[in-house]
């Protein structure tokens, strides 16, 4: 296997006290992750959960830690490990006497782009993030939506592999981000490795192979979705018509019946079965849909669980 890109080991970040004193506050206890390439990796956790500690490390912006940060198996402190990186801050501020254009222009040159090389990438990188017609407006006239569309095409006008996206969809619409979406998807087939961090679960869920559940510094688990959203057992049944409860009778658990729809306790077999007995007896079927636990609902779970 190829060496991860983003490589975290025993991580511990504490802001007061001292090195050899337990006191002030522990942003990273011991962390341990692997991101690799091509892959977009999610960051969830609740305020002060370290999340940002931990891209602000691997982006050399925070310093005096312990444990290994590595980003293209180089440390946060050397510059090069930086050189293939884009990066949108979360509630960034962009100069408002520029023009969107001047941004993008004045950021990918500063990232070792050459004028020519940004020239011909910003009408592509403007039309990908829906900002044409208001490329050459002052950034003081854009809206919110508008400046994290800005702010994503400066991340990518150098052509990163590696891009560290902070609430990447906060205040865009939601034809927005479902361009944003759109735009993650197409970078990701390119082997852009993505990683972002966002408290719109949703967001999380639709654009990310694989998450990290933090909390209080700790890592609480890391998995696939479909690991992080098992199925709960339930089945949701719709039906044409109302149905006699009595047909469900002897049928799995925890059975309720609201208008078209019945849901109840059923493993794969007894699935098999309640079909069975609901087409025999005429009952039309419109949806089966076992029922998952959302990347909320476990969020959520995770973090209560800790706290009790």
């Amino acid at each position: 296997m190829s060496e991860p890109i983003i490589s975290v080991r025993n991580l511990t970040k504490r802001y007061g006290g001292s090195f050899f004193s337990k006191s002030g506050h522990t942003a990273l206890n011991s962390v341990t992750l692997e991101v690799g390439r091509g892959s977009v990796f999610g960051l969830l956790g609740p305020n002060g959960a370290g999340k940002s500690t931990m891209v602000k490390v691997l982006l050399g912006l925070v310093r005096g830690y312990e444990g290994e940060a590595r980003l293209f198996g180089l440390p946060p402190s050397d510059p090069r490990s930086r050189v293939r990186v884009g990066f949108l801050p979360e509630a960034h501020r962009m100069p408002g006497h520029l023009t969107g254009r001047q941004v993008l222009r004045i950021f990918g040159m500063m990232s070792g782009c050459t004028r020519a090389e940004v020239d011909a990438r910003v009408p592509h990188l403007l039309a990908q993030v829906g900002m044409t017609e208001a490329a050459d407006k002052k950034v003081a006239q854009y809206s919110k939506g508008m400046q994290q569309r800005i702010g994503l095409a400066q991340a990518l006008v150098h052509e990163p592999e590696v891009l560290f996206l902070d609430e990447p969809t906060d205040g865009v619409d939601p034809v927005g981000r479902m361009k944003i979406r759109e735009i993650i998807a197409d970078l990701k087939a390119r082997g852009t490795t993505i990683f972002i961090n966002s408290h719109l679960l949703l967001e999380v869920e639709l654009m990310c192979d694989r998450i990290v559940i933090m909390d209080k510094g700790r890592i609480l688990r890391e998995g696939s979705i479909a690991e992080l959203t098992p199925r709960t057992g339930l089945v949701r049944f719709e039906f044409a018509a109302p149905v006699d409860p009595a047909l469900f009778a002897g049928m799995g658990a925890a059975l309720r019946v609201e208008g078209l729809t019945a849901e109840l306790q059923l493993n794969d077999q007894e699935i098999d079965a309640c079909v069975d007995r609901l087409r025999s007896a005429g009952v039309s079927i419109r949806a089966l849909v076992p029922r998952k636990l959302s990347l909320e609902e476990s969020f959520i779970g995770l973090v209560q669980e800790r706290k009790q």
